[in-house]
């Protein structure tokens, strides 16, 4: 018995026995990471739906006010794979809670920005402090829960991941049009002091180790902060640049490449290196990790292109369209349960495959909107979506950590969560390319169809040059506002074609890679149907 939890960390201690009961203070513990998971991920998008107010508060312009979404994303892939250094020198508790502090303070000061530059380089502290709390809310389910109990974990977890993305433009659309824009950062204190609360009652105080900061990898974790950071930039900022018709977005590119390159080099050769690149290794891993970053891309694709379209097109409020993204949250938490039931029974393969299949298919079902689809019609493709997603985030857990050692757990979950978010980063990128390519693609078709010389185009013009004229408009005023009309209508018809090849494209990716499923090895939650009794 005394060999199976020696050689353990103290600070990553090996998961208790499968049949260890599990105290309040340990899930309380595990509910606090898991809000602080929540919190993190939610802030990502919060300011998407707000950002023209405080772009407004701001002065400034649209171009510009994208750097607040890439500043605090930019920052949280970059400590992600930092987390389990952190966490083994200052210890997990006070890890937490200090970063949790730092966070609330830095949310608060982005809420009293007065101007572009404060707000940039607050959200991009605030992304520091507030991404490590996403890996360590897996690290906590797979260090603190026994096998029995850890299907129930991981299904919090993937909640988590899953919820936040769809409800972050839909709770700040809410706070900003209720009590202004500063209040989606101010709300952060409600789930931070909770946080801090569930800490310091849940976990027990742990020996710092100092001494591991001195003696850490510290080039490797340059060349990581340089790749990721400089990656982030490229994928955000790249579409808005025309990509590698820009200097800025070239130079980017390359500084990607040395750093990621140089992180990867610098971790082989190194005995003891901050995260432990060398999980990639292992199949069941690999497979989850690129299968975790392509829905990553669905998840985060999907809650870009959606709200947009909503805004743009169907002309919706903040309100109405989180009255819409809403459906994909709500069953989410009836359907996540019975998940995490189904996955100690049934193999995860088949789960996993199942989740794909209807997250695909949701996507694809929305690849057929035109521009009366609003509210009823989408209803049905978001409970659809919300029905797939647990199934693909609870199994793709299960894959990636079946196997890992209790030392590896904190790299194990910082990778997984940090390739999830890069798997976001190029999914919006890549959409937000398609979307401006295939609407220049759909105007210039429309427009060969559309042309002032076809009878039927002729036809619909005089109707509603008629139309302007009968409400007392000038004849030639009204031709030229049937003109406007008709452009408008080509270039929206156009938007709208976009918008379905988006969905196409994400729904066609997510089907496609079911297939990468059945490379993995054959994956049951632990604990099995003796995790029932407990």
């Amino acid at each position: 018995m005394t060999s199976t939890t020696k050689p353990a960390p103290a600070v990553f201690p090996g998961a208790p026995a499968a049949g260890a009961r599990v105290d309040a203070r340990t899930w309380i513990a595990v509910a606090a990471g898991m809000l602080g998971a929540f919190m993190a991920v939610l802030d990502i998008q919060i300011t998407n739906s707000s950002l023209r107010d405080i772009l407004g508060t701001l002065s400034a312009t649209q171009e510009e006010g994208s750097w607040i979404s890439t500043a605090y994303l930019c920052a949280e892939i970059v400590v992600i794979p930092m987390t389990a250094l952190f966490g083994r020198a200052f210890g997990v508790r006070r890890y937490m809670i200090g970063t949790t502090s730092l966070f609330l303070v830095f949310s608060t000061l982005c809420g009293a920005a007065w101007n572009l530059e404060s707000m940039i380089v607050f959200r991009m502290l605030q992304g520091f402090t507030g991404g490590a709390l996403i890996p360590m809310a897996m690290t906590l389910v797979m260090t603190r829960l026994p096998s029995s109990k850890r299907a129930v974990g991981m299904a919090i977890f993937g909640l988590t991941a899953t919820l936040a993305p769809a409800m972050g433009p839909t709770l700040g659309g809410y706070l900003s049009e209720i009590y202004g824009w500063p209040s989606i950062f101010y709300i952060n204190w409600v789930p931070g002091v909770l946080l801090i609360a569930g800490m310091i009652y849940g976990l027990d105080r742990e020996p710092s180790q100092i001494r591991t900061l001195v003696n850490a990898d510290w080039l490797g974790i340059g060349l990581m902060a340089l790749g990721l950071g400089c990656l982030t930039i490229f994928l955000e900022e790249g579409n808005s640049k025309d990509w590698f018709d820009s200097e800025f977005i070239i130079t980017f590119a390359a500084l990607a490449l040395v750093g990621i390159l140089g992180w990867v080099a610098t971790s082989f050769t190194r005995q003891q290196s901050f995260v432990n690149l060398r999980l990639y290794g292992q199949r069941n891993f690999l497979i989850a990790t690129v299968l975790s970053a392509v829905t990553g891309m669905g998840l985060y694709g999907s809650s870009y292109l959606l709200p947009l379209y909503l805004g743009q097109i169907a002309g919706y409020t903040p309100m109405q369209i989180g009255e819409v993204i809403a459906w994909v949250g709500l069953p989410q938490l009836i359907v996540m349960p019975f998940a995490a039931a189904l996955s100690s029974k049934v193999d995860n393969r088949i789960m996993c495959s199942f989740g794909l299949l209807l997250f695909g298919g949701s996507c694809l079902m929305n690849a057929y909107m035109d521009a009366t689809t609003g509210y009823d019609q989408l209803m049905i493709t978001q409970i659809v979506r919300a029905i797939g997603q647990p199934f693909v985030m609870l199994t793709l857990s299960n894959f990636a950590m079946n196997g890992i050692a209790p030392k590896d757990m904190p790299s194990a979950s910082s990778l997984f969560n940090m390739t999830r978010n890069l798997g976001g980063s190029v999914g919006i990128a890549m959409l937000a390319t398609s979307l401006t390519n295939r609407e220049h693609f759909h105007s210039a078709r429309l427009g060969e169809s559309v042309s002032t010389y076809a009878a039927p185009t002729q036809e619909r013009i005089d109707q509603m040059t008629q139309a302007f004229v009968a409400s007392g408009i000038d004849p030639a005023t009204a031709a030229n506002q049937a003109l406007a009309a008709l452009d408008r209508i080509v270039r929206r018809e156009a938007y709208v074609m976009a918008y379905n090849d988006g969905f196409f494209i994400v729904g066609a990716i997510l089907i496609g890679c079911i297939a990468m499923v059945w490379l993995a090895d054959k994956v049951k939650s632990p604990g099995g149907a003796g995790g029932g009794g407990h």
